[in-house]
């Protein structure tokens, strides 16, 4: 081998090449082949956030390294490989693992397509099975009990040595004289490495092997063919040799399924993967949930599958798909596995692990009497070259970063600490939690984004215990936890499953009502969380604390009421008549007013809420004098709900005149903003329109039968006349529209 260690780790050898451990070997090439696939795709998703940097440097140094094992193993000594076997078999381990951290910490900061395909790589490493050939296991047993006899006699070769080469070169394939000779070029390459010429353990053991395979290679091959009638069968023959080659399936298909494989219809169209939660979206299609509402949250209004734009993004269970994969499992003896649970990031005591140490150090673990503290496969890992990728990190060029990253760093570690949260005693877990509490709330920087998931979870399980207890303490504790960490990560919201949301809901009842009321009004200012609030069933307790004195419970309640009435399909689920009531109280409260109105506006869009606005006490006078209110937002809503009622229905005109709008029209129609001046124009136009057609009476009639909305919803042929006298209206109006004749 060279001198360089990562010389020629760029291609992958073919696994023709590899002359032990080709198993293993096999594997890893597959995986890293894959990783390698999507490098350029990931990298050009341009993930320009630190955490993003970081695990994509990680990503190339897991793909270096593994490149370098399979160079090792393609070039090094067979009976040295076999006498290290245990040390690569905990390479191959930890350099998939570190891919496996890199690509889950990745997977959510590349467009949804693309993580799709890095879970199933994700998946599939953390279903990857390394384990050694029972021939090349039982060829290093061999050698390290040559080792260990040579040493306890004092470096004199025993009787046993010829035995032992001679089942090791048979079990390792080295069986022809062109095998040999390979074997000892080998060796020879190994030892002008200027790594081992600086290990004289290394060395020494090198130069045993080649004494031994000098003295007894061509003796043993020899009685091997001269003894024809003793064969030692190989049932498990090494590539790289002149024996029977081993078929190798290539490793480069991608995604390539088994003999049980779901049908295609049971399969998510993002991810390719048996749907755990079946959802069905606009266009008819089905996805797996957590993947088609990662598409609607990355801004996305189309069907993956067949492109065409959605008229709404709201999903619906697909039950009886969902009970046709169950019955598909229960016969193929498959457990459906959630998506969810399969993006998390690997735990603190696995990344631990990954760091892939020099194989001197580890050697130790052969306990034999030689000192194998220098111990390597012909790498420079006493000082390897690892890519650190400087430009992309240094963040900070005035080199100021230190402290903010302490700072990170002990966030980070307080946030990984509910990893094992359940572990702790009860008074444990509420203490940590409120450690981590004050370190969110006390912290400038947000967690990373790729971590969420494992925050969130843990969480959710700890205010699940907190309600059975009951400890309404921790309760508290954790809503408010919960609260800080939405408000910190944006992509916090979307790990809350139909299970988070029900046990909000029961919080509604509690001592930790604020802080759930929190959690829901920070959920519905997102679209897609709209939909499970209303799910959960919060929508009825709500309402009720519309009743409650309590501004703690009556702000928030009012805010998501008009958060979830912006949103079309929600709004469907609302009850005009016994809504809009209860609003009209809180149009005396300058904070409450505006959201009110807002619910309004949203409601105007439905006949019965326009009914129920015209029917109910109060409720067209109270929206009446927020014309006139400083905020040109509420001017504009307040117009909006007038406007909405008089261009409906000509009765609806009389109730708005009968509050004296006239003026307050004007002034917006000349001063509000771009969309209150035009709905303001158009009222006056309708209202001018409606008093020219019904004339101006000088007097109001007493007895004037009042107007009622018929129950078809047609207009009725009486008018209730106006309760003020209406001599002003012409003036008014010709004064409008003289001024719209010198605009135009």
């Amino acid at each position: 081998m060279g001198s360089d260690p990562t010389e020629g780790a760029e291609a992958l050898p073919s696994p023709r090449l590899i002359k032990v451990h080709l198993l293993m070997c096999s594997e890893l090439i597959k995986f890293v082949t894959r990783a390698s696939e999507i490098l350029p795709e990931i990298e050009a998703s341009r993930p320009r956030c630190t955490s993003g940097l970081e695990a994509l440097c990680l990503l190339n140094q897991a793909i270096d390294k593994a490149k370098l094992i399979l160079q090792q193993c393609s070039e090094s000594s067979k009976i040295y490989l076999a006498l290290t076997c245990d040390v690569i078999l905990a390479r191959c381990k930890k350099s998939m693992k570190l891919l496996e951290r890199s690509l889950g910490e990745m997977q959510h900061m590349v467009p949804v397509m693309l993580a799709a395909e890095i879970s199933q790589l994700v998946v599939d490493l953390r279903g990857a099975k390394f384990r050694l050939d029972p021939s090349e296991e039982e060829a290093g047993k061999i050698v390290k009990e040559l080792l260990h006899d040579y040493a306890s006699t004092s470096c004199l070769v025993g009787e046993s040595a010829p035995e032992a080469i001679q089942v090791a070169m048979l079990r390792l394939n080295i069986s022809t004289p062109k095998a040999l000779v390979i074997e000892k070029r080998s060796i020879n390459k190994m030892l002008q490495d200027k790594v081992v010429e600086g290990n004289q353990s290394k060395k020494k053991i090198l130069l045993f092997f080649l004494n031994l395979l000098n003295k007894y290679g061509n003796k043993i091959l020899k009685e091997k063919s001269e003894n024809s009638s003793v064969q030692l069968d190989d049932p498990f023959p090494s590539a790289g040799s002149d024996g029977p080659s081993t078929e190798v399936e290539s490793p480069v298909k991608r995604g390539a399924g088994d003999a049980d494989s779901p049908p295609n219809e049971f399969r998510c169209p993002i991810s390719s993967r048996l749907m755990y939660d079946p959802v069905v979206i606009a266009s008819g299609e089905t996805y797996e949930r957590m993947w088609i509402q990662r598409w609607f949250n990355e801004g996305n209004s189309t069907c993956p599958k067949s492109g065409t734009r959605l008229t709404h993004i709201s999903l619906t269970p697909n039950n009886s798909m969902k009970d046709l994969i169950s019955r598909w499992c229960a016969e193929s003896g498959v457990a459906p596995s959630d998506p969810n649970m399969q993006a998390a990031v690997p735990h603190p005591w696995e990344l631990s692990s990954v760091s892939i140490a020099s194989l001197g150090s580890s050697m130790n673990d052969l306990r034999l009497p030689l000192d194998f503290s220098n111990l390597s496969l012909g790498s420079s890992d006493s000082n390897p070259k690892i890519t650190s990728y400087p430009s992309l990190l240094s963040t900070n060029p005035n080199g100021n970063s230190r402290k903010s990253r302490t700072s990170s760093s002990m966030n980070e570690m307080d946030m990984e600490s509910l990893y094992s949260l359940e572990s702790l005693s009860w008074e444990s877990q509420c203490n940590l939690v409120e450690k981590v509490r004050n370190s969110l709330q006390h912290s400038n920087r947000a967690p990373k984004q790729t971590s969420s998931e494992n925050y969130v979870q843990p969480l959710m399980r700890f205010l699940s215990s907190a309600h059975d207890i009951p400890d309404e303490n921790a309760q508290i504790l954790g809503c408010q936890l919960l609260l800080t960490f939405l408000k910190k990560c944006s992509n916090a919201a979307r790990f809350l499953d139909d299970n988070a949301y029900e046990l909000l809901v029961l919080f509604l009842t509690t001592k930790a009502s604020t802080e759930a009321l929190a959690i829901l009004e920070e959920l519905s200012c997102q679209s897609f969380c709209q939909y499970k609030i209303a799910e959960s069933g919060a929508l009825n307790l709500i309402l009720d604390m519309l009743n409650s004195e309590n501004l703690d419970l009556l702000e928030p309640s009012i805010r998501i009421l008009c958060n979830l009435s912006g949103n079309d399909n929600i709004r469907l689920l609302f009850v005009p008549s016994e809504l809009i009531p209860r609003l009209i109280p809180f149009f005396n409260d300058a904070s409450l007013a505006r959201y009110s109105l807002a619910i309004l506006k949203n409601l105007c869009n439905n006949q019965d809420a326009r009914i129920s606005v015209a029917e109910t006490d109060g409720c067209v006078a109270s929206v009446a004098k927020l014309l006139d209110s400083d905020n040109l937002e509420d001017q504009e809503h307040a117009v909006a709900v007038l406007l909405s009622l008089c261009s409906q229905r000509s009765q609806y005109c009389d109730l708005v005149m009968a509050e004296g709008v006239i003026p307050d029209l004007v002034h917006i129609s000349l001063n509000g903003n771009s969309k209150g001046k035009a709905m303001a124009s158009e009222m006056l136009r309708i209202l001018r329109d409606e008093c020219h057609s019904i004339g101006e009476p000088s007097q109001p009639d007493p007895n004037a039968t009042q107007y009622t909305a018929t129950a078809n919803g047609n207009d009725s042929t009486e008018r209730k006349p106006s309760t003020k006298p209406t001599g002003i209206l012409g003036k008014l109006f010709k004064g409008t529209s003289s001024a719209a004749k010198r605009r135009r």
